[in-house]
This record gives structure tokens, sequence and C-alpha cells, in this order.
């Protein structure tokens, strides 16, 4: 909470603009307001929990998640170590797990939603797609794969991440360390609440599309030293940001060139002390465009941003900025790659990628193998089409989503995996 208020702060704020969204997400704010003195104990401790509505559409009517739904919060670690508080689900198959061994346990981390509290997935999964205003709507768009995941007997454990959802606060977007640790205290979470099919030493794979490819690849980088404990049996990653500054010939112009707003949010969420500098690097529209995404979700970003040049947000040349610091080291801290993730990991991009580029995920596929992991890329051949809409960042997710699923499944069953670490 104290790094989402400096933050606040630091990052100009325009009167004009008077984000009216927080008031239909008024029968939220107690849960999801943390405890003015946060738990002493380990990360991944419990702080609450309570029931929590699962649906698929706003109405409940048209289809259903076979399992019961948990909203909690839990302690974590933020991009500094220091303690926060992150919320998310947790989902209890009704359906038994159809083979050997404990339930397994799916740590899930979803791709952007958009800063505001309100486009927090805990809350899609209680609202199915949330409206309030102008084009302030949402929806759970990884939620086919939840509820397959589900009914398969997966449990499934989704994080908010950082600051999304706190009152308040801002996401600490797309830093590295603040995503892999709030995913790896999700699953120690989940394996803490009573009444559930889990058990306290069961296994665990991390899952993340794009913002969370980032997510579960960190997590599986952190968890050798940050929990040992756990038993990670895989990690799936689709078309992670392994290099956020390579991000931005690709940002420039696309259809998601608003989750420039994000980046910038996000840096100084996680390191207020950058706030005054960026702010002094931004144009009139920039300083709009980064106030307002603090309160907006992705549809809303797409419609106020889509297809708009970075140079306009940005009265110094923008990749001069990023390529000194201390915006330099600060994204360069944000690389995957340097740490040997824990078990086997399967990473899914792209030949196209027109938002996170294949190269990037190449190359962290190979500093992996280079570390001695066990590593397959795949890579979907879709040919590149309308570029600057993201289709082939946004698609080969849902083409090649089962493939993951099916990925994980191996792993959960004790089939080894193949590694192509030999063919890159």
């Amino acid at each position: 909470m104290a790094v989402g208020a400096i933050a606040a702060v630091v990052l100009p704020t325009l009167p004009t603009i008077v984000p009216t969204a927080h008031a239909y997400e008024s029968h939220y704010q107690e849960f999801y307001t943390p405890p003015a003195q946060l738990p002493t104990a380990q990360p991944g401790a419990l702080i609450r929990s309570e029931p929590s509505r699962l649906v698929l559409e706003p109405s409940g009517q048209l289809g259903a998640y076979v399992a019961t739904g948990t909203r909690i919060m839990y302690s974590s670690t933020d991009a500094r170590g220091n303690p926060v508080a992150v919320t998310g689900t947790y989902f209890e198959p009704d359906n038994p797990w159809p083979s050997d061994g404990p339930r397994p346990l799916i740590a899930f981390a979803t791709g952007p939603y958009g800063l505001g509290e309100q486009c927090a997935p805990s809350r899609m999964f209680n609202q199915g797609i949330h409206f309030s205003q102008g084009f302030d709507l949402m929806f759970g768009y990884e939620e086919g794969f939840i509820a397959t995941m589900v009914a398969r007997g997966f449990a499934v454990v989704v994080t908010d991440g950082v600051g999304l959802g706190i009152p308040g606060a801002i996401p600490q977007f797309l830093n590295r360390l603040a995503a892999g640790t709030a995913l790896i205290d999700a699953a120690r979470a989940a394996q803490k609440l009573p009444d559930t099919s889990l058990e306290s030493d069961g296994p665990v794979a991390f899952w993340g599309w794009s913002s969370g490819g980032q997510a579960s690849a960190s997590a599986a980088e952190l968890a050798s030293t940050y929990a040992p404990e756990l038993s990670v049996v895989g990690t799936w990653s689709g078309a992670p940001p392994a290099d956020v500054a390579a991000l931005l010939p690709y940002i420039d112009g696309n259809l998601l060139a608003g989750a420039t707003g994000y980046v910038l949010n996000g840096i100084v969420a996680s390191y207020p002390e950058t706030g005054e500098a960026l702010a002094g690097t931004l144009t009139p529209r920039g300083t709009q465009m980064v106030t307002w995404s603090r309160s907006i979700c992705t549809l809303q970003s797409v419609a106020n941003y889509a297809f708009r040049h970075l140079e306009f947000w940005f009265n110094t040349d923008l990749y001069e900025l990023v390529g000194s610091d201390p915006l330099k080291g600060l994204l360069d801290a944000q690389r995957l790659g340097t740490l040997k993730p824990r078990g086997p990991v399967m990473i899914s991009t792209n030949r196209w990628d027109s938002f996170s580029p294949w190269a990037g995920s190449h190359q962290l596929a190979v500093d992996w193998c280079n570390k001695g992991a066990d590593v397959e890329l795949w890579t979907n051949e879709q040919p590149p089409f309308l570029n600057k809409l993201s289709i082939n960042h946004l698609l080969p997710y849902f083409v090649d989503g089962e493939r993951g699923m099916q990925w994980l499944a191996d792993r959960f069953n004790g089939v080894p995996a193949t590694s192509n670490c030999s063919e890159l």
C-alpha cells in the first residue's frame, strides 16, 4: 500500500480525469483492503479467505465451472522483497483427480487485464463480464482454460498479482520478481487452505501467457531458492516477454499500444524513486495516457490508445531513454533467463508474434538450455496476419493451450519431458 501511495504522488495526476469505476466495486472494498499491519508469517501465509461465486457470464446460467471458488488474500513479497498482501481465487474441483497420486495444483498467472482495481481476475470470476461506464468493459478471456483444467481434476489457484485489485495500489506490472513471487506464494497459500483436497506437499505446476508467461517463467526460475519446499513438476510459459526493452518496436502503433502505460506505471509502482524523472519525459498526451491507464481495464485501453505511436507520448527519444540508466538497468533486471528454472519447462510462442517477439522466447530457451535445464520450445507457425492487431500474439494461445494442458498433465503423471535443446 505504501508503494502504491508513493507512486500515485510521483506520477502526474490530471484533475480533469475522474474515473468512476470504483463506485461499482464498493462491495469488494472490505475484503481487498489489506490489514494495517501485515502478518509476520512467511510468504504464502493466508491472511483471509471467503467463498467466491464462480460464473462464466453474468447470469451464471450459460455453463458453469465444475468447481467451488474461494477468494484468498495471502502474504507475498514485492519487487524489492518487502512484504505485501496479494489476492486471488482458488478453484476446488468437483471432479476427482483421475490419475494416481495426490491432486495436482496449477498456479495460474493471467495475461494483462488492466491496472484498475475493478480489472482483477478474482473479481471477473464473480461477474463473468464487468461493465461500469464508457468502455470500462472487461471479461475473463482465459476462463475457458481454467474451466477445462478444473473439469479434468486439476486444482487451480489464480493470482491477481502484486497490487491489482487492492484499493489505492498501483500494480507492479511486468516486474519479474513481483510476478514470480506472487505466483509462487499463491500456490503456497492454496496448499494451506482448510477443507480442500490438496495435500501440503502435493505437486505444483506454473502456467501463464503474455505478462502471465513472464510470471510463470519467473516463478520457475525463483522456486529453487524462494520456495524449495514446493514440489514443482513443470512450467508452461506462453509468449513470455523475456526482454521488456525488446518489445518497444512491436508495441509502437500496435492494437495494444496502451500497454506502454501499464509498463511505466509498473516501473514506478516497483521503484517509486523513478517517478519524477519518468514524469519529466512525458508530453501532455503521455501524461494523460499514463494517468488514465491506472484506472482502466484492457478493453478501455484498446479503445483509447490502439495503434498510437510512442513518439507522441514522450518529449525525448524513447530508445535513448531506454538505452540509458536508470531505465536501462531497471529493464535489464526484468530479463528472464539468468537463472536455471526448477523442473521442465515448455515455452509456446508464434514465429511472427507481433507483440512479444519470437526471438525473445527463443533466446530464453537457449539461455535455459545452456544452464542445463529441460526445455521444450514449441513454435506455432501460423503465418503473419494483420500484425498491428497482434493476432499472432493472441490467437496462438487459444490454438496451443490444449497442447500446454496436456503437457502439464504428462508432468503430473510422471511422464518424462522431451527437451529439444539440441535443436535450438
